[in-house]
């Protein structure tokens, strides 16, 4: 089977191309780079040229394919409005050429505001609009294709996808606590975040490309939810500096832009996901991966 990938030398994109690879799929994936071209060659996959705002690239790598996988996204949250709506463009083109085909399109989104405060599950449908919370922008560009016939999938990711190479919102809290000198949560620290290991994640890619059911979600949680109070501590133990509340108003200075993610409280659910896939977390938990992995330089 013939699959593209896009964002295929990112985080979880690599781990993805890696897991095919593995399972003997023939797989291309996007580049924008030449770095990014050879580290696709290095892991046995076929380079296609382009980017998420090449929608003519899109088009031609998505046709070319018998399944695609949608890992791609620009994370630069200095344009965030921006950029989801580039992402819901480019689900839009790569939709636009599997009409009509039984070809599966398996698109990234996330857990985290689904349902906020309460456990999430995969029944779940985000309760506001892109233009109140500019992520959704993804998950309507998945009912748009839907509605064009497109086999479309969804994997949502939670806020903590761990492992070597992360970037995002772990790496984020350390960052923060080595500036301050303190490794810090708002208010009592119970809100959770759910987790999973980027390998884990990539095995649910390759599932729900071989047996995902048309317009299903999928979980990638390994890990319903970790307070961030037990992230915090973690993170101040390594780091040598002590883990502290923060009220929500020190909390914007602190963190800045980062704020309201430390403040969110967003557990989610797999069950389902596991039942239907028969998916299964067996890498380190992310207060394990914060023990003994690459956080921290060692």
């Amino acid at each position: 089977m013939k699959v593209f990938v896009t964002g295929a030398s990112g985080f979880i994109g690599s781990a993805v191309v890696r897991e095919l690879v593995q399972e003997g799929y023939s797989v291309t994936g996007l580049a924008r780079s030449d770095e990014s071209a050879k580290a696709l060659v290095a892991a046995g996959a076929q380079v296609h040229r382009g980017d998420l705002e090449d929608l003519e690239s899109l088009k031609r790598g998505a046709a070319a394919s018998e399944g695609v996988i949608h890992t791609g996204f620009i994370h630069e949250f200095a344009r965030f409005k921006e950029v989801c709506e580039i992402d819901r463009r480019a689900i839009g083109a790569l939709g636009s050429v599997l009409v009509g085909t039984d070809r599966p399109l398996v698109v990234t989104s996330g857990t985290a505001m689904v349902a906020p405060g309460r456990l999430a599950t995969e029944s779940d449908v985000p309760t506001l609009n892109s233009s109140q919370m500019p992520r959704v922008a993804t998950d309507e560009a998945v009912v748009f294709v839907l509605s064009r016939g497109v086999r479309a999938i969804e994997v949502r990711n939670p806020p903590s996808v761990h492992g070597e190479g992360d970037h995002g919102f772990v790496p984020t809290l350390i960052n923060v606590a080595r500036e301050k000198g303190v490794s810090a949560y708002v208010g009592d620290g119970a809100n959770r975040w759910p987790a999973v290991h980027r390998l884990d994640s990539a095995h649910l890619y390759r599932l729900a490309l071989e047996k995902g059911s048309r317009g299903s979600r999928y979980h990638a949680v390994a890990e319903e939810g970790i307070t961030l109070k037990k992230i915090a501590q973690a993170i101040g133990e390594h780091l040598g500096v002590p883990a502290a509340s923060k009220t929500h108003e020190e909390a914007t200075q602190h963190f800045g832009w980062f704020a309201p993610f430390v403040s969110l409280d967003c557990p989610a659910s797999s069950e389902r996901t596991r039942a239907q896939l028969g998916w299964s977390a067996s890498r380190p938990t992310l207060l394990q991966d914060l023990e003994h992995g690459s956080y921290f330089g060692h």
